[in-house]
């Protein structure tokens, strides 16, 4: 085993790391203001963005579901990775060669056991694309031709070829230093009886990429038809391959799927290469299972659909049976985007990948510009199969399309639908379309199985003085020497959230903002080794959230931050003090009352004095 990661080469990752860059490469990310940028949380499901970053002092929140950390913790998060392993890829990525403390320099067979499953499938889609060019791949290059394919297109997407061989890419891998563990253990070989023999043999062959731009996997697609197998086979799941999760071409299409606000979801490998080509970049396809809810998240990310009205997911997808179904099944995920779903049908069942070869790169351009609202295909699907010439037919019609208009949960967007409903099946009475659509959604909303449990949410800041303590507790976190030594002073008393009284308390514990300096990361890296596990996220969040001060008076805004804290805790204490009053009989408790009375007179002087100081500052 590898020692532990040097201090220093653990600095340097970070410092080489730039978390914009890291988080960009998942997410889109906008500017927040105050140094900010934002997107959608990559670790729960929200329509509104709420994770952020703050470049400049290497942090990230999401404020929706209170997770937070530095680059190395965001890369362990998403990969699920050991803090080494993260270590080990941010390295790699960098460029840095590590050190351990036992033993020096660690050999490449020492890495996390993903950096060694990357570096494997990295090494078999070169083997792969070196094979394409032999003789023996001719049938794979008259298969890429036949369907418009040139050979650089070939290179850029990275097609190969492996040969009708047992064992060609094992032997060659493991001639590199690779164990038969780690090949099988990838989906790149399996067992057989005298070692590893190869996953994919005299099969056209696509590497499938993550987001990062990383292989993790491939689809072999079958050149003879009389040979046994499918016609299409792909890398088992691994801990580098999750189909619910892969979408092919994601690497070459999220910067345009970010830039155009749209994605187009197609059916196969070729599908993707032909939309690229002919002028439809932000194409991709799942890999071997149907588009699902993590296929979703992968999108929204990308899209940031917040808006609504200014992203699009078009599906596209054949106009017979088949492909009705398939529109439909994507109908069931519809509402979990934000932005508009559409689908493009080519009426005489070409996929786009033929419809280039036969019709031009113009023809997938127009067949992706006629997309239809997801909706209305939706609908239009389930009613024609009825015969809307009778009475009988338009009613089973109705019925049958009611419970796909009800499941809309935009009520403006059900109503207009049903309207549609009504022209289409040519009742003419909109009245009674619409109440029996209503009927429908009355009864799927009666209560079904027990939701899942939403993520759970941080406290809620809409109390002035929960939100005065957050500010004052940022100010001390992000811009320590704004508060001075006023905050150090500050009582338990200030702070009704446990939470805050514990960071106060914290800050206080570490040398108080004092003993702070000028803030900044060492700072923040302070606070955090000091706290706990139920401290550390507050602690993260506070130096990502934005502090809104206008830089032209910095330390007037924390001053007046201070005292609108005492404020608030001295009327506070007065409250208090005027109920204990209350309940004091002046007369048979002179004593306590008059003591009472002296501390209240106490009290609203020193109001008096923070009002002054609050109008001054």
């Amino acid at each position: 085993m590898a020692g532990r990661i040097s201090d220093e080469d653990i600095a340097l990752v970070r410092e080489r790391s730039p978390i914009a860059d890291i988080v960009g490469e998942h997410i889109q990310l906008r500017n927040a203001g105050g140094g900010n940028l934002k997107g959608l949380c990559p670790f729960h499901d929200e329509k509104s963005p709420s994770f952020n970053v703050t470049p400049t002092r290497g942090y990230w929140y999401c404020f929706g579901c209170a997770e937070g950390g530095d680059v190395i913790t965001f890369v362990r998060r998403l990969e699920h990775l050991s803090f080494g392993e993260a270590v080990e890829r941010l390295a790699n990525r960098a460029g840095i060669q590590l050190r351990y403390e036992q033993g020096g320099y660690v050999p490449g067979r020492e890495q996390g056991e993903r950096s060694r499953l990357i570096e494997a499938h990295r090494a078999a889609a070169e083997f792969y694309a070196s094979k394409l060019t032999a003789p023996e791949a001719a049938v794979g290059r008259r298969f890429l031709s036949e369907r418009g394919f040139e050979r650089v297109d070939a290179e850029h997407f990275g097609v190969g070829y492996a040969p009708a061989e047992w064992e060609a890419l094992s032997r060659h891998l493991m001639a590199r230093g690779f164990t038969s563990a780690e090949l099988i253990k990838g989906g790149l070989a399996k067992e057989g009886r005298r070692g590893p023999i190869d996953r994919f043999r005299g099969r056209l062959v696509w590497p499938i990429r993550d987001i990062t731009g990383d292989v993790i996997g491939f689809g072999a697609r079958k050149l003879n038809d009389a040979e046994d197998g499918p016609k299409y086979l792909n890398t088992p799941e691994s801990p580098l391959y999750k189909k619910s999760e892969v979408l092919y071409g994601v690497d070459l299409a999220k910067r345009e799927i970010s830039k155009r606000s749209q994605a187009v979801i197609v059916e196969g490998y070729t599908d993707v290469m032909a939309c690229h080509l002919s002028g439809v970049p932000t194409a991709v396809a799942t890999c071997g299972t149907a588009f699902g809810e993590e296929h979703i998240k992968v999108l929204r990310r990308l899209l940031l659909d917040h808006t609504g009205s200014q992203g699009e997911v078009i599906f596209t997808f054949d106009g017979d049976s088949a492909g009705q179904k398939a529109a439909l099944r994507a109908f069931a995920d519809e509402q979990k985007f934000v932005t508009q779903t559409f689908v493009a049908v080519q009426a005489d069942g070409l996929d786009p990948c033929d419809l280039r070869v036969r019709q031009g790169e113009a023809a997938v351009r127009d067949l992706i510009a006629s997309r239809e609202p997801l909706f209305a295909f939706a609908i239009r699907s389930v009613i024609s199969r009825y015969d809307a010439t009778t009475n009988e037919g338009r009613l089973a019609a109705l019925d049958a399309a009611a419970p796909i208009v009800s499941r809309i949960k935009d009520h403006a967007l059900r109503k207009l639908y049903a309207v549609s409903l009504d022209r289409w099946l040519g009742f003419n009475n909109e009245g009674f379309v619409l109440d029996r659509i209503v009927e429908v959604s009355t009864r799927a909303a009666q209560p079904g199985p027990r939701q899942k449990a939403a993520p759970r949410k941080i406290a809620d800041l809409t109390d002035p003085r929960v939100r005065t303590e957050a500010e004052v507790l940022k100010l001390a976190v992000q811009r320590p020497a704004l508060l001075g030594p006023g905050f150090d002073v500050i009582g338990a008393e200030a702070f009704s959230l446990p939470e805050h009284l514990a960071l106060h308390r914290l800050i206080i514990g570490v040398g108080g903002v004092a003993a702070a300096g000028a803030g900044g990361r060492e700072w923040v890296d302070r606070l955090l080794e000091s706290a706990d596990d139920a401290l550390r996220g507050l602690v993260t969040r506070f130096a990502v959230e934005e502090v809104r001060v206008d830089l032209t008076s910095e330390e007037r805004y924390a001053a007046g931050m201070l005292v609108a804290l005492e404020l608030i805790t001295v009327t506070h204490a007065l409250d208090q003090l005027k109920s204990r009053m209350e309940r004091t009989n002046p007369v048979e408790q002179q004593q306590d009352y008059n003591r009472l009375y002296g501390e209240l007179v106490a009290l609203e002087q020193q109001r008096r004095v923070l009002k002054e100081r609050a109008a001054g500052s």
